[in-house]
């Protein structure tokens, strides 16, 4: 199984007003990890927008905090596909400091709905198979 990894640098406008990095933030950092493995599977945005007609669209998020992250920290973002469905994907995320600390795991869970009719639809064979590559067996 392949992941999503990516680092992002931590910085004023990421933390909020108890000094740490906000809360919303994470979720923008899963956005970021949606979109890179979007891109990673050749389908970016606007490829399952325009070629698909699908829109991925969250039903669910979970955010379970374990330590905090600071300013002129930098994050290191993991992700990958826990279910994969015709219709339907669960996708894990792990969040580490720069000391390789874990300080988040998130989950979320995404929908393909067809861009006209806003009705479940599922994703085409290739589509499908290059979501595999990012699923844990």
């Amino acid at each position: 199984m392949d992941k999503i990894i990516f680092t992002e640098n931590i910085h004023t406008f990421h933390i909020d007003f108890a000094g740490h990095v906000s809360n919303i933030t994470y979720i923008q950092w899963m956005e970021i990890g949606r979109l890179k493995l979007l891109e990673a599977i050749g389908l970016p945005v606007t490829g399952i927008i325009d070629e698909l007609g699908l829109l991925p669209t969250l039903v669910k998020t979970e955010i379970k905090y374990r330590k905090q992250l600071f300013l002129g920290d930098q994050v290191r973002v993991e992700m990958w596909l826990s279910r994969l469905r015709n219709v339907s994907a669960d996708m894990n995320f792990l969040f580490f400091n720069s000391s390789g600390v874990l300080t988040a795991e998130g989950r979320q869970t995404a929908l393909f709905i067809d861009r006209d009719t806003h009705r479940p639809t599922p994703l085409t064979n290739k589509a499908h198979a290059g979501f595999k590559r990012y699923l844990a067996r």
